[in-house]
Formats: C-alpha cells, structure tokens, sequence
C-alpha cells in the first residue's frame, strides 16, 4: 500500500495538481493511516517516507507525518466508506478557494460528488482541529469540497476513485472560472439534478455519495 500512494502522488503530480510539497495523500489500515510525509515532493517521497498515524494520533520514526494528519484522520473518523484522501492547492481549486466560493451546480458533472455544488469551508489554519473538523463535516454529503484561501480535499473508496475525484474537480473549477469569464452560468434546476441523479445510478459515472 505504501508503494501505491507513492504512485498516487506522482500521478498528480504528473497531472498538475500536487505542486512541489503543495499538498498529501493517505489511506486508511486497519490500525489508523498511512499518509505522506512532511514536506514530500513527488521526487522525495518513497515508502519509506509514507508514516503510519495510529487511531490515537500517534506515530514513531523520524519522518513527521503532513502537518495536515488531522484533517484526512477527521475525514477517516466520520466517513466509513472513506479509505483514501486526497488534499491539493491545484490552481484553479485554489482560485475559487481564495474568494471563498462554492462550486455551483453550472455542469452536470458536479453532480459526480454527490450533489448540486461542492461547498467551500471558511479559512482555517492548516493543520488545526478546527480545519479538520469542517473539512469532515463538509465531506458528509459530498465526496469533495474547497477549503477557504487553501485548496481542496475528496475522498473514495480507494485509490483511482479519490485521484479521479480531484483531477475532475480542477477541471470544472476551470471550466466554472472560464464560463465566468463571458458572464455569469446559468444552473441546473432542481428538477434536472432529480433527473440527473435518478440516471446516474443506472451508470457507472461515478460513485456517488
């Protein structure tokens, strides 16, 4: 497992979105996380630089964990169909992030995260409680949401699910960002989402939460 989150990381590093140590990556074990190291670049982490945190916080070794080892074990503790999360400052997920915007319903696609918009919580600092407790809090109905001047976190069932969950989310934050550009989108209505999701469970889009 240690070897498939290293893979991960450079995968989204390799499409754009894990920005030099710009971000983490973790899975849940049976006994509490593995999550990448502190301050891991796609060229610096390796297997052994992905550190185990135990259900009580704890960990042991040299290399610290990501300082934000709080957020993805608060996602781990009230999400059980959560096994792996994802957290970046991909450019366009950031820019609706610093003016603490939403994700609206303006594409069908947004509905792949389990409803009409995908939340933005309030600046916190990184790596608090109260960080982690809103990022969680957010994810309830949601696969994925924006975090207030920061960035973003998604989670899955597993691995190809979570790193597909962030590439989609900064493509539509960009192509949310481009629409603005020549006015304001329009939105699905509540009766499209309806038929959207009502559709989607007969296809394999996404899993939807």
């Amino acid at each position: 497992m240690r070897e498939a989150l290293v893979g991960a990381y450079r995968e989204l590093a390799d499409i754009g979105l894990m920005g030099r140590a710009a971000g983490n990556l973790s899975c849940r074990v049976a006994d509490g996380m593995l999550i990448s190291g502190s301050g891991a670049t796609a060229q610096s982490l390796t297997p052994e630089r992905v550190v185990l945190v135990r259900d009580d916080g704890s960990w042991d070794g040299e290399v610290n964990p990501s300082t934000e080892w709080r957020m993805h074990q608060a996602v781990y503790q009230r999400h059980d169909q959560a096994n792996v999360v994802v957290h970046t400052h991909s450019d366009y997920c950031v820019a609706l992030a610093c003016n603490n915007l939403p994700l609206p319903g303006f594409h069908y696609l947004v509905g792949t995260f389990g409803g009409s918009d995908v939340p933005c919580v309030p600046y916190s600092t990184f790596g608090t409680e109260q960080l982690a407790s809103d990022a969680a809090e957010a994810l309830t109905d949601r696969a994925a949401c924006l975090l207030g001047n920061h960035g973003m976190i998604c989670r899955g069932s597993d691995i190809d699910t979570a790193v597909a969950h962030a590439e989609r989310l900064e493509i539509l934050c960009r192509q949310y960002t481009l629409a603005r550009a020549l006015g304001e989108p329009g939105l699905l209505t509540d009766e499209q989402w309806i038929e959207f999701f009502g559709r989607a469970k007969k296809v394999d889009y996404s899993e939807l939460v």
